[in-house]
């Protein structure tokens, strides 16, 4: 006999491809989960739910505003809605638990979980929780972590279970030795090269972006190559600077830049060292593949999450943290250069990402939640 558990992560990739990759481990756990998700109709979890296969339910949901603005008129409405409908959904599906991975679009079925008594599992990606996941722990019946530092930040500490937090199955899945080659000539880069690869998120960072092309002239003749994704909203500003860097340095290396990349798990087969934000998703997918980065936490970051996130993995030995007060053209260079020129360093680090990451994440998650949906709701 079947039974439903409903999951909610939407809003950000952040959010949903944790939450698909834990939707994906409870059908493979126990193939009589039916596994339905609970959404927005017009953010990300509208589109990359049923791309992969899965039953998306929409609900009214808004994000509270950080400044005082019109729309904070409309979230009690909302949020009554949305609760309402998750209220139903749970009566209508005769759902067994529910999982959640924070964020605004998360909360309605925090809170109908709770009045329904259905048992809740709530996923934490960052070292410092959202504030939904602080207001929902307070009912959750367990508490997955991705930090094991988290655990000290929740009043409810005793239900906290590190679990990692889970990536994308094509990250997972990646042989990077036996697919650097080829990614990198998608890339139309040099196949022999060692190579860097620089994003930003989806939006792009403008001081790392900015930082990478004064870095141009700094290489002094190194063998490495660029691979940079500089973002929506920085990619016009990105072209020019190339542009007017390799006037002023034709002997720099070579940088292939784009404005985002779809197919990730390429970008990070191509290449050896990534610099990049130190977002959640961002550290599981270095870690799981073991790959050495210099991590610039973005510093307006909700209760600086990114900074704590960047310092964990440092700690155990994964990463460089750069603060964005001290990103320059140099900074990065000299970041970067000791993991291109010291083989023990760079496998020394490599190491200690791997050994950070945690690729069995999404079937700990998933045994978390059967668990509970076994057992009666915890008082």
């Amino acid at each position: 006999m079947s039974r439903t558990i409903l999951l909610a992560g939407g809003g950000t990739a952040g959010h949903v491809f944790p939450a698909l990759a834990v939707g994906r481990a409870l059908t493979e756990v126990d193939p009589d989960v039916e596994v339905v998700f609970v959404g927005v109709a017009d953010r990300l979890e509208a589109r990359l739910v049923p791309e992969a296969g899965f039953e998306l339910v929409t609900i009214d949901a808004v994000s509270i505003p950080r400044k005082p603005s019109p729309r904070l008129l409309r979230v009690p409405g909302a949020l009554r809605a949305g609760v309402a409908a998750c209220r139903e959904l749970i009566t209508e599906r005769s759902a067994a638990a529910a999982v959640t991975f924070g964020g605004y679009v998360a909360f309605p079925l925090d809170r109908a979980a709770f009045r329904e008594q259905l048992p809740l599992v709530i996923h934490e990606q960052n070292s410092v929780p959202g504030l939904t996941n602080r207001v929902a722990a307070r009912w959750s019946d367990g508490i997955a972590l991705s930090f094991p530092g988290s655990a000290a930040r929740f009043s409810r500490a005793e239900r906290c279970v590190v679990t990692g937090n889970p990536v994308r199955l094509d990250v997972l899945s990646l042989d990077r030795p036996a697919q650097r080659r080829a990614a990198r000539e998608q890339f139309d880069l040099d196949p022999e090269l060692p190579t860097v690869l620089v994003f930003g998120g989806s939006q792009g960072a403008r001081s790392i972006n900015r930082s990478l092309i004064e870095a141009h002239g700094r290489w002094k003749g190194r063998p490495v190559q660029l691979l940079h994704a500089a973002g929506s909203a920085g990619y016009v500003a990105a072209t020019r600077g190339w542009e007017q860097a390799r006037r002023a340095h034709p002997d720099g290396p070579r940088a292939r830049l784009v404005e985002f990349i779809d197919d990730m798990a390429a970008a990070y087969a191509a290449a050896d060292v990534v610099v990049c934000r130190a977002g959640a998703t961002s550290i599981a997918e270095l870690t799981v593949l073991g790959i050495p980065s210099v991590l610039v936490p973005y510093p307006h970051a909700t209760a600086d999450h990114q900074h704590e996130n960047a310092h964990a993995l440092a700690r155990a030995g994964g990463a460089v943290v750069l603060e964005d007060e001290e990103l320059s053209g140099a900074a990065l260079v000299d970041a970067i250069s000791p993991l291109l020129d010291d083989a023990q360093r760079y496998d020394a680090m490599a190491r200690g990402a791997r050994a950070f990451g945690r690729p069995d994440a999404a079937e700990n998650v998933a045994r978390l939640v059967l668990a509970r949906a076994g057992q009666e709701r915890a008082s």
